[in-house]
């Protein structure tokens, strides 16, 4: 069974920094195509960013240049760098795959994620 568990999560105040760690379990590797996307009370999900299969990134305009995904094949474990936090990215952060890759192909599509974790809360304050 595939399973995926966020952590690094936690409170920081505006201008701060976390880094996100999604552990793969159950068979899945995590160099297929593999992404972090968010929610907010009240919102829709927001796709953030992707790694796909030979390595490539892609960012959404929303956290471009602060924040970073990357991968450790060895340790089946994918990161999300997030720096100069804003009271705005106050959400529940989680991590997916998509064994198809269209998410990270172009326009961070939810509708393709196959699975994802039960995500870790980040809170900004100002």
């Amino acid at each position: 069974q595939v399973q995926f568990m966020e952590s690094g999560g936690g409170s920081v105040q505006a201008g701060g920094s976390l880094r996100l760690s999604c552990a793969a379990s159950g068979g899945v590797a995590t160099r297929n195509c593999m992404g972090w996307f968010r929610q907010a009370p009240g919102k829709e999900r927001e796709g953030l960013a992707a790694i796909d299969t030979d390595g490539t990134t892609s960012y959404a305009e929303s956290v471009k240049g602060r924040f970073a995904i990357s991968q450790d094949n060895d340790k089946n474990t994918l990161y999300l760098q997030m720096n100069n936090l804003q009271p705005e990215d106050t959400a529940t952060y989680y991590c997916a795959i998509d064994w198809g890759a269209t998410y990270c192909r172009g326009g961070f599509y939810m509708r393709y994620l196959d699975a994802w974790g039960q995500g870790t809360l980040v809170t900004v304050s100002t």
